[in-house]
């Protein structure tokens, strides 16, 4: 499939008219720089996104057809655009949850900082901004200056301070993290890193990015970076917070969309938390989404970026998550290497163990971060977080013997199945899920152990699967 794109153009508070629809290369919704290429072409005046208002088809933050918000920032001619009439409390209305990137004059107060802190290093910026991303998660934009090219990354309010996150690594490994050019509320300007992301990493570049940023956390851990408690700034995720979270979480949101055996069941993990605290492996740092497409790399060891999901706490859903972006080829040497790591540095732990314990744990702890998502960003925004595949089934992780496929839990570690292929590398994943969104087209999503429909109820997104029997069948997702 592919995405079409109608636009509301406004300057300022007035509304000038639409344009489209038309097609563009690339389907992930947030990835705007195709909508805003072809707007210029049309209007002859620089514009930016603003902010998704409707979506019609698609499924997983891609393809079907757009509408967003465009503000033009110089007036263009008159005659360009249709005067189709449109819905202007959709435009007008105010929205508690909206992110300061998404109003016109929170956007040129964004870039209008990042200019002048560059300025006030002597590195102004030198030609347009290219908008690269927009949506409720973060404002990314590519400021070129003569040495080379900034990144401005605005994230919301409930994401982890990456500034303090970058601070802390950088106090252990400068070269693990991008230089720090300029700090606000919500807000960095970071130095470009040269080479690619690491979207199909070789076993060698795995290996090496998970060792290394493993030695940073053991530092980070035993107060190598100026401390060893939780960094201002970052959730305290240790385990006695976390059970907390995920009890609350199946009192509260997920009451009324589980079963009163589902909730039973994830009620007698529980007792995992203090079992995995008993592994020996300390609270840290933790990446919260460390996949390869957060690593980038010119042919040496990768630079580790996008801290916005990070929290201290217990490392194993670091070394999970790894896994899951992975070839199936692949994933137990990962595993090898963060276990290899972590008993190097911390000689009586048991990660391996860890590992295993904290499976199905990891589908709750996503769970209780989807959720703040959800309470996080405006309903015009939800769309974004429609459809996605938080299995209620870590359970059935407990039940499955040694050495079986991990069969319908989405698992996200030890390469036993139940993970998609690595997601193709313009992906912005929407959610942050346990596993790397699928392929999607019509809903039907593609996996090692078949295909599934998925269909999610409204909260928390988890959702059922069913295989008829007889080889070849199909997994079916039911909602709650």
């Amino acid at each position: 499939m592919t995405r079409t794109v109608s636009a509301w153009v406004t300057s300022g508070d007035e509304y000038l008219g639409s344009a489209g629809p038309f097609a563009v290369d690339v389907p992930w919704w947030s990835e705007v720089g195709p909508v805003v290429g072809w707007l210029e072409g049309l209007l002859g005046v620089p514009v930016l996104v603003l902010r998704l208002l409707d979506v019609q088809g698609g499924a997983g933050g891609r393809d079907g057809h757009v509408t967003y918000h465009v503000e033009a920032l110089e007036r263009p001619a008159s005659g360009l655009l249709d005067q189709r009439r449109v819905d202007t409390v959709v435009l007008d209305g105010a929205e508690t949850l909206r992110s300061p990137w998404a109003r016109a004059e929170g956007l040129r107060e964004l870039l209008d900082w990042a200019a002048g802190e560059l300025a006030s290093t002597g590195r102004p910026v030198s030609g347009p901004v290219v908008q690269r991303r927009t949506w409720n998660l973060s404002g990314l934009f590519r400021l070129p200056t003569a040495r080379g090219p900034v990144w401005l990354k605005a994230p919301p309010g409930f994401a982890a301070d990456e500034a303090a996150v970058i601070a802390a690594f950088a106090g252990v490994d400068p070269g693990l993290v991008p230089p720090l050019l300029g700090v606000g509320e919500r807000r960095v300007l970071m130095e470009h890193i040269p080479g690619e992301d690491c979207w199909g990493a070789s076993p060698e570049t795995v290996g090496a990015a998970v060792g290394r940023f493993v030695a940073a956390q053991a530092a980070v851990a035993s107060g190598g970076s100026g401390g060893c408690g939780p960094v201002a700034g970052v959730r305290d995720w240790r385990a006695p917070i976390l059970e907390v979270a995920v009890r609350d979480l199946l009192d509260g949101p997920l009451a009324e969309e589980l079963t009163e055996r589902e909730v039973r069941g994830a009620r007698e993990l529980a007792g995992r938390w203090e079992l995995l605290s008993e592994c020996g492996l300390p609270d840290t740092l933790v990446h919260g989404d460390f996949h390869p497409g957060n690593w980038r790399s010119d042919g040496g060891a990768p630079v580790v970026m996008d801290f916005a999901d990070a929290y201290w706490g217990n490392p194993v859903l670091d070394g999970l998550r790894v896994q899951g972006f992975l070839p199936e080829s692949g994933r137990a040497a990962a595993a090898r290497d963060w276990v290899a790591a972590w008993k190097s540095r911390v000689p009586g732990s048991d990660p391996a163990r860890a590992l295993d314990l904290a499976e199905p744990l990891a589908h709750l702890t996503y769970a209780v971060r989807y959720q703040e998502f959800l309470d996080g960003i405006e309903p015009s925004e939800r769309p974004y977080h429609r459809g996605i595949r938080w299995t209620r089934s870590g359970r059935r992780c407990v039940a499955r013997r040694s050495g079986d496929r991990c069969t319908g839990c989405g698992c996200v570690g030890r390469g036993r199945g139940g993970t998609s292929s690595p997601s193709p590398p313009d992906q912005a994943l929407p959610c942050r899920e346990p596993f790397p969104d699928p392929d999607v087209s019509d809903g039907l999503a593609t996996y090692r152990h078949g295909p599934f429909r998925a269909s999610a109820g409204a909260g928390s997104g988890l959702f059922r699967l069913r295989r008829a029997p007889g080889p070849g069948s199909r997994w079916s997702g039911t909602p709650p």
